[in-house]
């Protein structure tokens, strides 16, 4: 297992292995038998970096969320595990509801909401201190002072270590690190986002409005972290779905357009090339690219896992990079 240290400050800081592992499905679709079975076997393969949210997976099995908190708790106790894993959730996401859905009906980022379920998914994952909260998705209707202001108290308080943030616009990113810095507060210092070799048309009705697609990675987002090496950026679906290699998934509409074929030709190459699955070539290009990218990725079996695993095992020589960089 490879490593790399997400924050800043040494108080908060932490080591955290390259490859995430999601689990929000874990509770749902994914039974307790089969989730302890993935969980265990990313542990024994060095694997520190773990993937919620107080929402997962609340379109399932139609509550406001929580499974899959509460079963990385029982998950934690049963196997002992302590802080040498880090756990990371999300809030403000969650339907304030059960039936409804977090578009029309989603908690948002208020001081209260923040406060009141980060103490919730303490209580649900059985932890002391939350090691990543993240802002989940926008939330326009609060002053983002306000917002700001509130995941720093929990910080310097102690019950929270690192800040983050997922689905937000790139500006309001540096907005928001902008008031943190000028209140002295701590920041946001992960970032999660959609993010794949795949890239995603920009050009569709709503993709650049306030509440469109600004959970997809983007060039502006690149820059901004490239721009920025002490942030970290994970990104989520980083395997589409199973897109890449599964014919009953297919990717829509976002990914119709001209630069698809000629990335999927180059991909399926190095795949060739490598003796690597296509999925560990995807993973392989973003760890070592030139913004260092952890990918999270989702299991619904242990060898499921493997295969990711074995990505780490790859490493891509410059040609082989520069020919999947150059695909358009």
């Amino acid at each position: 297992m490879q490593y790399r240290t997400i924050g800043t400050d040494p108080k908060t800081r932490r080591e955290v292995s390259v490859l995430s592992l999601g689990a929000m499905l874990m509770g749902t679709l994914t039974d307790e038998a089969t989730s302890f079975a993935v969980l265990d076997r990313y542990v024994e393969a060095g694997g520190t970096f773990i993937d919620t949210a107080n929402n997962y997976a609340y379109w399932i099995d139609g509550s406001q969320g929580g499974a899959s908190e509460e079963l990385i708790g029982r998950w934690r106790r049963s196997r002992g595990i302590t802080d040498e894993v880090v756990i990371a959730t999300k809030l403000g996401a969650r339907p304030l509801a059960p039936g409804t859905g977090y578009v029309e009906n989603g908690e948002g980022l208020s001081a209260e909401i923040i406060r009141e379920q980060s103490e919730r998914s303490r209580q649900r994952l059985g932890v002391e201190k939350l090691d990543l909260l993240y802002a989940h998705i926008e939330d326009t209707r609060v002053p983002l002072a306000e917002t700001v202001e509130a995941f720093g108290a929990l910080v310097d308080e102690g019950s929270v270590g690192l800040l983050g943030v997922s689905n937000h616009w790139s500006w309001r990113i540096e907005r928001a690190r902008n008031l943190a810095a000028a209140a002295g507060l701590p920041g946001y210092e992960v970032l999660q986002y959609s993010h794949s070799y795949f890239r995603r048309r920009a050009d569709l009705p709503g993709a650049l409005s306030p509440d469109g697609d600004q959970g997809a990675v983007a060039g502006d987002l690149l820059a901004y972290v490239r721009e920025n090496p002490s942030l970290a950026l994970v990104a989520y679906s980083p395997l589409l779905g199973g897109g890449y290699v599964r014919a009953d998934k297919p990717l829509g509409a976002a990914f119709e357009h001209a630069g698809t074929p000629a990335r999927r030709a180059a991909l399926t190459a190095v795949a060739a090339e490598t003796g690597a699955t296509v999925n560990q070539v995807v993973l392989a290009w973003l760890i070592g690219g030139e913004v260092p990218v952890v990918p999270l990725v989702g299991a619904s079996s242990v060898a499921q896992l493997d295969e990711s695993l074995a990505a780490l095992d790859l490493t891509l020589t410059a040609d082989q990079r520069a020919r999947l960089d150059a695909a358009h």
